[in-house]
C-alpha cells in the first residue's frame, strides 16, 4: 500500500527538538515503545521490569557518548510520556537485543535491511550512491517518519525513521550519508544503540570524524554501517563488541545484509535460525547479482529495493519481518528518496537537504 510519509522539522536546541518529536507522535510512541519492551523478551524468562532494568543502565553509556543526543532523546520521552529506559528501546530495539541475550539466550534473532554502497566509477556520472530497505518486524510499519533535523550550530539532515527513534537512515548537508543492517551478537553489553551512532555520524562534516565516530562508540550490540561522503568515498564497517573491520569502497559495489562476512566478526556472532541465515546469504547473492548490472543508477537501486525474489520482503511466521520502507540517496547532489512500505507496492518520494 502506498503512503505519504510524514514529515516533521526538529530545530533548535537539543531539548526543543526532543519535546516537539515526542509531543507530535506522543500517542504513537506510547504504542511502539510498549510493543519493543514486550518483543524484546520473548522467548526469555525475562519480563517487562527486567527490560526496563537492563535500559536503565545503559542510559549513562549514551550521556557519556553524545550528552546533546542524551539530552534530547530525555525531552522526546518527557513530552511522550514514556520513560528514558522505554525510550533506549523503542528507538535501539535490536541492539538492545544483543543487551538481553547477554543474559538470555533465547532473546529474539532479528534479520533486518539489505543495503548497498555504490562508487561513482559504476554510476556513469553521479557520484557515488547509497540505497537500503529498512526490514523490522511489521508491527513497526506504521510508525515510519521522515524527520529533518536543524540543530543550533550543526549540520542539518535527514533521518528516515521511526517515531521515538532519533535517527535510522540519513544524510546530512555535508554530503554524509549513512545506513544499517543489524547484526546479532553473542557478546552484547551495556553501552550505546546505534541510533545514536547514527545520529553522531550526522554531526560530522568528514567521512574520516564520521567513521571514528563508529568505530570508537561503546556499542551495545553488532551492527553493520555503511558511510559516504559527497566525493563517493564510503567504509563499510561491521562493528561487533570487541571486534571492528572497516572495509573501504573499492571499485566495486559493497553488498550487505544480516550476517558477518568477514572472519574476525563472524566468531563473535550468534546462532542464526537456519531460515534467517538463508535468508541474508540469499540477499546478499542477489543483491550483488542485480548490481553488476552498468551503468548503476538511482532508478536501478530502487528497482533492486522492489525485487521480490529475495530483497523486498513480506512478513511470515514464526519471524513476521517486512520490508517497512526504503531509502536511496545521493550525497553528491544533496537528495534523498524514500518510500514508505513495500516499495514494490508503492511509490518513491524526494526530499532535498540544499535549499
Amino acid at each position: 500500500m502506498s503512503r505519504t510519509i510524514r514529515r516533521l522539522t526538529l530545530a533548535g536546541s537539543p531539548e526543543a527538538r526532543g519535546a516537539l518529536h515526542g509531543q507530535t507522535y506522543a500517542d504513537s510512541i506510547r504504542v511502539y515503545a510498549q510493543s519493543r519492551v514486550k518483543l524484546s523478551t520473548v522467548g526469555t524468562r525475562l519480563g517487562r521490569e527486567d527490560a526496563i532494568t537492563l535500559a536503565t543502565r545503559c542510559l549513562p553509556h549514551h550521556e557519556r557518548y553524545a550528552p546533546d543526543l542524551h539530552a534530547e532523546l530525555l525531552a522526546m520521552c518527557v513530552a511522550a510520556g514514556i520513560s528514558p529506559a522505554e525510550g533506549v528501546i523503542v528507538g535501539g530495539y535490536t541492539d538492545f537485543l544483543d543487551v538481553v541475550r547477554a543474559v538470555d539466550m533465547g532473546a529474539p534473532i532479528e534479520d533486518t535491511c539489505t543495503a548497498a554502497l555504490v562508487p561513482p566509477s559504476a554510476t556513469d556520472g553521479l557520484g557515488g550512491l547509497f540505497t537500503q530497505t529498512w526490514d523490522m518486524h511489521a508491527s513497526a510499519t506504521p510508525h515510519v517518519v521522515m524527520l529533518r533535523h536543524e540543530p543550533e550550530g550543526g549540520l542539518a539532515a535527514l533521518t528516515f525513521t521511526t517515531v521515538g527513534c532519533l535517527g535510522q537512515i540519513g544524510m546530512n548537508e555535508a554530503g554524509i550519508c549513512v545506513g544499517i543492517n543489524d547484526l546479532s551478537s553473542l557478546g552484547g553489553r551495556l553501552g550505546v544503540t546505534w541510533p545514536f551512532v547514527v545520529r553522531k555520524v550526522l554531526q560530522q562534516d568528514n567521512l574520516h570524524d564520521a567513521v571514528r565516530a563508529v568505530v570508537e562508540a561503546p556499542l551495545a550490540g553488532g551492527h553493520n554501517y555503511q558511510l559516504m561522503d559527497r566525493h563517493g568515498a564510503g567504509v563499510n564497517i561491521e562493528w561487533m563488541p570487541g571486534r571492528v573491520e572497516v572495509t573501504p569502497l573499492g571499485d566495486t559495489p559493497i553488498a550487505h545484509s544480516n550476517h558477518c562476512v568477514l572472519p574476525t566478526t563472524f566468531a563473535r556472532q550468534a546462532p542464526r535460525p537456519e531460515a534467517l541465515q538463508r535468508s541474508s546469504l540469499e540477499r546478499l547473492r542477489h543483491a550483488d547479482s542485480l548490481l553488476s548490472a552498468r551503468p548503476i543508477t538511482v532508478e536501478s537501486l530502487m528497482a533492486l529495493t522492489r525485487d521480490e525474489t529475495w530483497i523486498c520482503r513480506h512478513p511470515e511466521p514464526p519471524f513476521e519481518y517486512e520490508t517497512c520502507g526504503a531509502v536511496v540517496m545521493s550525497p553528491a547532489a544533496g537528495r534523498l528518496w524514500a518510500v514508505w512500505g513495500r516499495p514494490s507496492e508503492g511509490e518513491y518520494e524526494a526530499f532535498d537537504l540544499r535549499p
